[in-house]
């Protein structure tokens, strides 16, 4: 992959859990905030990123559906994966107390992981933008009644204080993002033991027990499907795309025998990225 601005587009403000993966994952790469995930597709298309850090789903609150619509109409492709852990702040302005906050403010996700300390105080909850667009916001209001839910380094940025630590509702709660490229690169395999996922989109066609049919080829020959999912494209109920992960490679005798019983039952089969697996993606599936 050749790298010509040295930056990762990711959705959100400075501080947002997404621009702390992509200084986890890319500490040398500039992170490029963007407004919405449409911004962060058409940075990374437009040659203004190299990279995109987009998170695609939550263990509380499940897939990121905007990121199912996006990415298939997309010429991008997925070249690599990272799971975070998430962990909520509660941060006010300087001096601010407990007893002093009426609203709390933070993403839609954030608020819904974040439940039993909102009710049990009765604040109301506020949606923002993003989870550091919610800490910028109380800093430039100025109003003591305001909290905001996000990420520790979003305290820093803003001039905000912590004034309770990790207060989402289970500590079992990680993100997995997806690394997006213009450029198609399939990781290679570099021993028996290496956990490569292959990401497709695929269409079925529109016979009896289709859907069963197209994947009996990845339970036949032995193929691990860690996900699945299906929704509904051009307003129609009967025009369902499915998305689904597997672990293995295309150049695998038994996932080419697989996808070419898929194809064989699908109208379209496309291939999103060919990538290593996270560390933490073994540990979840054992839990």
């Amino acid at each position: 992959m050749v790298q010509t601005t040295n930056r990762i587009a990711f959705q959100g403000d400075f501080g947002a859990n997404s621009d702390m993966a992509c200084r986890d994952m890319f500490p040398t790469m500039e992170p490029l905030p963007c407004p919405t995930f449409e911004d962060a597709f058409v940075a990374l298309e437009s040659g203004d990123a190299d990279l995109a850090m987009i998170p695609i789903e939550n263990t509380l609150a499940g897939r990121v559906a905007d990121i199912h619509h996006l990415l298939p109409e997309s010429r991008l492709h997925i070249v690599g994966e990272y799971f975070m852990p998430i962990r909520f702040q509660l941060m006010v302005l300087p001096g601010v107390k407990h007893d002093d906050i009426r609203t709390v403010h933070s993403h839609i996700h954030a608020l819904g992981q974040c439940r039993k300390i909102i009710r049990s105080n009765g604040w109301k909850a506020v949606v923002a933008g993003d989870t550091a667009g919610a800490a910028k916001l109380v800093s430039e209001r100025g109003d003591r009644s305001m909290a905001a839910l996000a990420p520790r380094l979003a305290a820093s940025l803003y001039g905000l204080d912590i004034l309770q630590e990790n207060v989402e509702d289970s500590e079992h709660n990680v993100t997995r993002f997806v690394v997006l490229s213009r450029d198609e690169h399939w990781t290679t395999r570099r021993d028996e033991k290496d956990v490569l996922v292959t990401t497709f989109v695929f269409n079925v066609r529109n016979i009896p027990a289709a859907l069963y049919k197209a994947l009996g080829g990845f339970a036949t020959n032995g193929i691990n499907m860690t996900k699945l999912e299906s929704y509904q494209i051009g307003g129609k109920f009967i025009a369902t795309q499915f998305y689904a992960d597997i672990q293995g490679h295309p150049d695998d005798a038994p996932v080419r025998r697989a996808l070419e019983e898929l194809r064989f039952f699908s109208e379209k089969v496309r291939v999103l990225g060919v990538y290593r697996g996270h560390p933490m993606r073994g540990t979840l599936n054992a839990a």
